[in-house]
């Protein structure tokens, strides 16, 4: 199994509305690092939800239900999607301020690669942040 950090901006796809969707499939990206990514992914694998520009904290535990397929928002197959669903909202969100402060999480990818919108974490890493979270 393998550890992954998605990012979403509130306002256009928050923790709450994953919630209330029940799954969805992870779209929009056009970063071919991400994309690597997302081809990395599989079911089973755990993925921490983190809201982007506002908030900054991650929110939410979700696991990926389909591997990679063809993105179905554009036609150009240099894209894919997998699918997620929520697992948990975390008890207290993880700020990226408490992130940065926790010499642990010094070479987490978030910091490392903070513009990066889907990422690998240590499984080291993945535990901490759920023990910050409670």
């Amino acid at each position: 199994m393998k550890y992954w950090l998605v990012k979403s901006e509130p306002f256009k796809y928050s923790w709450q509305d994953f919630l209330d969707d029940k799954w969805t499939y992870w779209d929009g990206v056009r970063n071919y690092q991400a994309r690597n990514n997302l081809r990395e992914m599989k079911c089973k694998d755990l993925v921490l939800y983190y809201h982007s520009n506002e908030g900054k904290e991650i929110v939410g535990v979700s696991e990926v239900i389909r591997e990679y397929y063809q993105d179905p928002t554009t036609e150009d197959d240099r894209w894919v999607v997998v699918d997620l669903k929520p697992v948990k909202t975390l008890e207290k969100p993880v700020t990226l301020q408490i992130i940065k402060s926790d010499t642990r999480l010094k070479e987490i990818a978030l910091t490392k690669q903070s513009r990066l919108s889907v990422m690998p974490i240590k499984k080291k890493e993945y535990d901490i942040i759920l023990s910050l979270a409670k």
